[in-house]
């Protein structure tokens, strides 16, 4: 996972509005509150420097529900190599009712071994002793460079602070302690009026390199005041992470750390049944939320210029996905992308590298391509288009490609950033 940038703290700039990108309409119920709003009824936070960074900003976060039965849900990286805050969550948690997360930047604790675990094994109990729960409510997040061992003795120190500093104002300095290349915050505080009565939704989230289609590198948690059963929010959250930080890449790599977690402290009084339409609107409301946050860590992918989208349609589920994978992953798209170099030759060349079935007796694919309603590319040969209209088009800040392939019924998307010569000098330097 990612570590701060060389050159220092790096200015927190949140972009306003929350929902500003064009793929993700503002639910027409949900209201943003701004971001110094405060946390949902139910939720204290805080984050302070406990010296894991070397620029001296927060890097130790606690957030905590305050209700004695709260419903939780999480999700986390799908990698084979876990790190060990992944490990001993999914071990030891109960993930339907955590209480307590901890999280701490500067360091992954990933590929630490036996040792790795014992660290986070200690600091969950710390967290735990400082709060009064049991260790298994109390879920841990890591982030910063893989293979460093955990300073425990500083995080204990980090607890400590944040226990006496737990506010529900606090999420802004929480959010400031789970960053580390992020150039901006991805924060929100969101009010979803439900047909029962209105609810709050808060999230903080970090995320900007390290990032793959299928989770990104990336840490968040989110609060709502609902009132939610354990399955219901299980539901939610898998569903709307599989439209949203499955559908991210800023390089397609696959992080050891990816965690998301969702807790209901249920302190609005309003009842979310399932399957009724409160479920719907709150889902709708989660849904937008998560997916713009995924958008904001592609915009923020380490040295990212400009963003794009590509939509896949026909084939198969696996063909679709498989080809807006190797679009949104493929150096040379991503490099045109940045130039704004309308080279959209580097499409059909990454589709056909992914699909295959090319050789003798099997007919080239019949790709389709448009980029900005501009169509290019007819079944896999040139047409007639305006050059200098989709000159213009791609540089736009958000450019969207969709491709077709033969058949119909299945269609797939993939948010991604271009590659930029500040992304190979970031990784380059990474930890020197």
């Amino acid at each position: 996972m990612s570590t701060e940038r060389g050159a220092g703290p790096v200015p927190m700039v949140s972009p306003q509005p929350f929902f500003r990108s064009r793929w993700v309409p503002t639910p027409a119920h949900v209201r943003e509150l701004g971001t110094d709003a405060g946390l949902p009824a139910g939720f204290r936070a805080a984050g302070v420097a406990a010296g894991l960074k070397a620029s001296g900003d927060p890097d130790v976060g606690m957030l905590v529900c305050d209700v004695q039965e709260p419903v939780s849900a999480a999700r986390f990286t799908a990698t084979g190599t876990p790190a060990a805050p992944v490990l001993v969550s999914r071990e030891r948690c109960r993930l339907g009712a955590l209480r307590v997360v901890l999280a701490n930047a500067g360091c992954a604790n990933a590929a630490t071994g036996r040792r790795g675990l014992d660290d986070a094994a200690k600091t969950q109990g710390a967290a735990a002793a400082a709060t009064g729960v049991d260790p298994s409510e109390v879920v841990l997040a890591s982030t910063g460079a893989i293979s460093h061992f955990l300073p425990v003795d500083a995080v204990v120190k980090g607890i400590l602070q944040a226990r006496s500093r737990l506010h529900q104002r606090g999420d802004a300095e929480f959010q400031r302690a789970i960053q580390t290349t992020d150039a901006f915050e991805k924060r929100a505080n969101l009010e979803v009026e439900l047909p029962s009565g209105p609810v709050r939704l808060s999230a903080q989230c970090k995320g900007a390199g390290m990032i793959s289609p299928r989770f990104a590198t990336m840490l968040c948690f989110l609060q709502t005041d609902a009132a939610l059963a354990a399955e219901t929010a299980d539901l939610l959250l898998g569903v709307c992470v599989k439209r949203s930080f499955d559908r991210a890449s800023v390089d397609g790599q696959l992080s050891t750390n990816d965690t998301a977690v969702l807790m209901c402290s249920g302190s609005s009084g309003v009842t979310v049944a399932p399957e009724s339409e409160d479920e719907l609107r709150l889902g709708e409301a989660l849904d937008a939320l998560l997916r713009q946050l995924a958008i904001m860590m592609v915009a923020d992918g380490e040295g990212a210029g400009r963003i794009a989208r590509v939509a896949v349609r026909g084939g198969c589920p696996e063909s679709v996905e498989v080809a807006a994978r190797a679009v949104a992953n493929s150096p040379l798209v991503k490099a045109a992308l940045h130039g704004g170099d309308p080279n959209w030759g580097r499409i059909v060349q990454a589709v056909g590298g992914a699909l295959g079935g090319g050789g003798s007796g099997h007919p080239p694919l019949a790709v389709d391509v448009t980029i900005e309603g501009i169509n290019v590319c007819s079944e896999g040969a040139a047409i007639p288009f305006d050059e200098q209209a989709l000159a213009q088009v791609v540089q736009r800040d958000e450019v969207e490609y969709e491709v077709g392939l033969s058949g119909e019924g299945a269609e797939t998307e993939v948010f991604f950033s271009d590659l930029s010569h500040e992304y190979v000098t970031i990784n380059a330097d990474y930890t020197t």
